[in-house]
Protein backbone atom coordinates (compact mmCIF):
# COMPACT_ATOMS: atom_id res chain seq x y z
CA UNK A 1 0.00 0.00 0.00
CA UNK A 2 2.81 2.35 0.62
CA UNK A 3 4.60 1.13 -1.78
CA UNK A 4 1.51 1.98 -4.28
CA UNK A 5 1.25 5.35 -2.54
CA UNK A 6 4.84 6.47 -3.19
CA UNK A 7 4.44 5.53 -7.18
CA UNK A 8 1.34 7.33 -7.58
CA UNK A 9 2.83 10.52 -5.76
CA UNK A 10 6.14 10.03 -7.82
CA UNK A 11 4.33 9.72 -10.85
CA UNK A 12 2.16 12.50 -9.76
CA UNK A 13 4.97 14.96 -9.59
CA UNK A 14 6.79 13.56 -12.81
CA UNK A 15 3.76 14.24 -14.40
CA UNK A 16 3.61 17.97 -12.71
CA UNK A 17 6.86 18.82 -14.35
CA UNK A 18 6.04 17.76 -17.77
CA UNK A 19 3.15 19.66 -17.47
CA UNK A 20 4.75 23.00 -16.27
CA UNK A 21 7.58 22.36 -19.31
CA UNK A 22 4.31 21.38 -21.49
CA UNK A 23 3.33 25.37 -20.07
CA UNK A 24 6.65 27.16 -21.03
CA UNK A 25 6.50 25.66 -24.92
CA UNK A 26 2.56 26.91 -25.13
CA UNK A 27 3.73 29.93 -23.72
CA UNK A 28 6.59 30.99 -25.76
CA UNK A 29 4.51 30.52 -29.04
CA UNK A 30 1.80 32.90 -28.45
CA UNK A 31 -0.15 35.75 -29.99
CA UNK A 32 0.21 39.55 -28.73
CA UNK A 33 -2.43 41.52 -29.47
CA UNK A 34 -1.54 45.32 -30.79
CA UNK A 35 -4.00 46.92 -29.04
CA UNK A 36 -3.12 44.99 -25.28
CA UNK A 37 -0.22 47.72 -24.07
CA UNK A 38 -0.07 45.98 -20.62
CA UNK A 39 0.38 42.26 -21.52
CA UNK A 40 -2.53 40.40 -22.52
CA UNK A 41 -1.94 37.92 -25.09
CA UNK A 42 -2.95 34.62 -26.81
CA UNK A 43 -1.84 31.45 -26.33
CA UNK A 44 -2.67 27.59 -25.23
CA UNK A 45 -0.82 27.67 -22.13
CA UNK A 46 -3.62 27.26 -20.18
CA UNK A 47 -4.22 23.91 -21.92
CA UNK A 48 -1.33 22.13 -19.76
CA UNK A 49 -2.52 23.46 -16.48
CA UNK A 50 -6.23 22.30 -17.13
CA UNK A 51 -5.31 19.15 -18.33
CA UNK A 52 -3.13 18.34 -14.88
CA UNK A 53 -6.39 20.00 -12.83
CA UNK A 54 -8.05 17.24 -14.99
CA UNK A 55 -5.79 14.65 -13.71
CA UNK A 56 -5.18 15.38 -10.19
CA UNK A 57 -8.49 17.53 -9.09
CA UNK A 58 -8.33 21.62 -8.57
CA UNK A 59 -6.08 21.57 -5.50
CA UNK A 60 -3.19 20.05 -7.14
CA UNK A 61 -3.87 21.91 -10.34
CA UNK A 62 -3.71 25.32 -8.39
CA UNK A 63 -0.24 24.52 -6.92
CA UNK A 64 0.68 23.74 -10.64
CA UNK A 65 -1.00 26.51 -12.18
CA UNK A 66 0.80 28.88 -9.56
CA UNK A 67 3.76 27.45 -10.39
CA UNK A 68 3.33 27.85 -14.30
CA UNK A 69 2.36 31.84 -13.13
CA UNK A 70 5.52 32.04 -11.76
CA UNK A 71 7.21 30.70 -15.27
CA UNK A 72 5.05 32.57 -17.05
CA UNK A 73 6.86 36.19 -14.91
CA UNK A 74 10.02 34.73 -15.92
CA UNK A 75 9.69 34.21 -19.46
CA UNK A 76 8.28 37.91 -20.00
CA UNK A 77 8.26 39.96 -16.70
CA UNK A 78 5.56 42.68 -16.34
CA UNK A 79 5.89 44.34 -13.22
CA UNK A 80 4.01 47.60 -12.13
CA UNK A 81 3.94 46.59 -8.65
CA UNK A 82 4.93 43.62 -5.83
CA UNK A 83 1.31 42.69 -5.68
CA UNK A 84 -0.07 43.17 -9.37
CA UNK A 85 2.84 40.09 -9.71
CA UNK A 86 1.26 38.34 -7.50
CA UNK A 87 -2.29 38.92 -8.58
CA UNK A 88 -1.63 38.43 -12.41
CA UNK A 89 1.08 35.49 -12.32
CA UNK A 90 0.85 33.14 -9.42
CA UNK A 91 -2.50 33.76 -8.04
CA UNK A 92 -4.14 34.28 -11.73
CA UNK A 93 -2.77 30.83 -13.01
CA UNK A 94 -3.68 29.31 -10.08
CA UNK A 95 -7.03 29.96 -10.56
CA UNK A 96 -6.99 28.36 -13.46
CA UNK A 97 -6.48 24.61 -11.90
CA UNK A 98 -9.48 25.43 -10.12
CA UNK A 99 -11.04 23.70 -13.41
CA UNK A 100 -10.41 20.40 -11.64
CA UNK A 101 -13.45 20.94 -9.95
CA UNK A 102 -14.72 19.02 -12.76
CA UNK A 103 -12.00 16.22 -12.27
CA UNK A 104 -14.76 13.39 -11.13
CA UNK A 105 -17.22 14.16 -13.83
CA UNK A 106 -14.63 13.52 -16.27
CA UNK A 107 -13.26 10.16 -14.66
CA UNK A 108 -17.06 8.85 -14.00
CA UNK A 109 -17.68 9.74 -17.91
CA UNK A 110 -14.31 7.73 -18.67
CA UNK A 111 -15.00 4.87 -16.76
CA UNK A 112 -17.96 4.51 -18.74
CA UNK A 113 -16.44 4.93 -22.07
CA UNK A 114 -18.62 8.12 -22.35
CA UNK A 115 -15.31 9.83 -24.31
CA UNK A 116 -17.62 12.18 -26.35
CA UNK A 117 -18.90 13.60 -23.22
CA UNK A 118 -15.53 14.22 -21.60
CA UNK A 119 -15.01 16.24 -24.73
CA UNK A 120 -17.53 18.62 -23.01
CA UNK A 121 -16.24 18.10 -19.71
CA UNK A 122 -13.03 19.32 -21.16
CA UNK A 123 -13.80 22.28 -23.01
CA UNK A 124 -15.96 23.78 -20.14
CA UNK A 125 -13.25 23.39 -17.50
CA UNK A 126 -11.36 25.53 -19.59
CA UNK A 127 -14.00 27.91 -19.88
CA UNK A 128 -14.01 27.85 -15.98
CA UNK A 129 -10.62 27.68 -15.54
CA UNK A 130 -10.20 31.13 -17.76
CA UNK A 131 -13.48 32.82 -16.00
CA UNK A 132 -11.67 31.86 -12.25
CA UNK A 133 -8.59 33.42 -13.63
CA UNK A 134 -10.16 36.54 -14.73
CA UNK A 135 -10.64 37.97 -11.46
CA UNK A 136 -7.36 38.84 -10.13
CA UNK A 137 -6.57 40.04 -13.70
CA UNK A 138 -9.61 42.30 -13.49
CA UNK A 139 -8.74 43.24 -9.68
CA UNK A 140 -5.41 44.25 -10.96
CA UNK A 141 -6.90 46.06 -14.20
CA UNK A 142 -8.86 48.38 -11.60
CA UNK A 143 -6.24 49.01 -8.90
CA UNK A 144 -2.83 49.23 -10.94
CA UNK A 145 -3.62 49.99 -14.44
CA UNK A 146 -6.80 52.09 -14.46
CA UNK A 147 -4.38 55.46 -16.14
CA UNK A 148 -4.38 53.25 -19.36
CA UNK A 149 -8.00 53.40 -19.31
CA UNK A 150 -9.58 55.94 -22.14
CA UNK A 151 -10.47 59.65 -20.37
CA UNK A 152 -14.20 59.23 -19.31
CA UNK A 153 -14.27 55.54 -19.78
CA UNK A 154 -15.41 53.67 -16.51
CA UNK A 155 -12.41 52.12 -14.63
CA UNK A 156 -14.14 48.76 -14.21
CA UNK A 157 -15.61 48.86 -17.48
CA UNK A 158 -12.32 48.98 -18.72
CA UNK A 159 -10.66 46.25 -16.52
CA UNK A 160 -13.30 44.03 -17.87
CA UNK A 161 -13.35 44.45 -21.35
CA UNK A 162 -9.58 44.50 -21.51
CA UNK A 163 -8.89 41.00 -19.77
CA UNK A 164 -11.93 39.54 -21.71
CA UNK A 165 -10.52 40.71 -24.85
CA UNK A 166 -7.51 37.90 -24.40
CA UNK A 167 -9.21 35.64 -22.03
CA UNK A 168 -11.75 34.78 -24.18
CA UNK A 169 -10.19 33.80 -27.24
CA UNK A 170 -7.92 31.87 -25.67
CA UNK A 171 -10.31 29.97 -23.34
CA UNK A 172 -11.78 29.08 -26.39
CA UNK A 173 -9.05 28.08 -28.26
CA UNK A 174 -7.26 25.69 -25.04
CA UNK A 175 -11.19 24.10 -24.82
CA UNK A 176 -11.34 23.23 -28.51
CA UNK A 177 -7.65 21.47 -27.85
CA UNK A 178 -8.35 20.39 -24.63
CA UNK A 179 -11.88 19.07 -26.01
CA UNK A 180 -9.96 17.08 -28.68
CA UNK A 181 -7.06 15.78 -26.75
CA UNK A 182 -8.17 15.03 -22.66
CA UNK A 183 -10.51 11.96 -23.93
CA UNK A 184 -7.14 10.20 -25.19
CA UNK A 185 -4.21 11.55 -22.97
CA UNK A 186 -6.15 11.34 -19.42
CA UNK A 187 -6.36 7.63 -19.33
CA UNK A 188 -2.90 7.13 -20.83
CA UNK A 189 -1.53 9.43 -18.13
CA UNK A 190 -3.76 8.05 -15.57
CA UNK A 191 -3.67 4.57 -17.13
CA UNK A 192 -5.37 1.86 -14.24
CA UNK A 193 -5.67 4.98 -11.50
CA UNK A 194 -8.79 5.95 -13.85
CA UNK A 195 -10.56 3.66 -11.43
CA UNK A 196 -10.11 4.83 -8.79
CA UNK A 197 -10.30 8.76 -9.43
Amino acid sequence: MTSRSSSNRTQMIATAGLSIALFAVLDYFKIRLPYNIAGGTISLSMTAIVLFALLYGPGWGMVVGALCGLIDFMLEPYAAAPFQVVLDYPVAFACVGLAGILAPVAWRLLRRGKRYAVAGVALTAALIGALIRLVPHFISGVIFFAANAPKGQNVYLYSLVYNLSYLVPAAVACGIVLALVAPVVLPLLRGREASHA
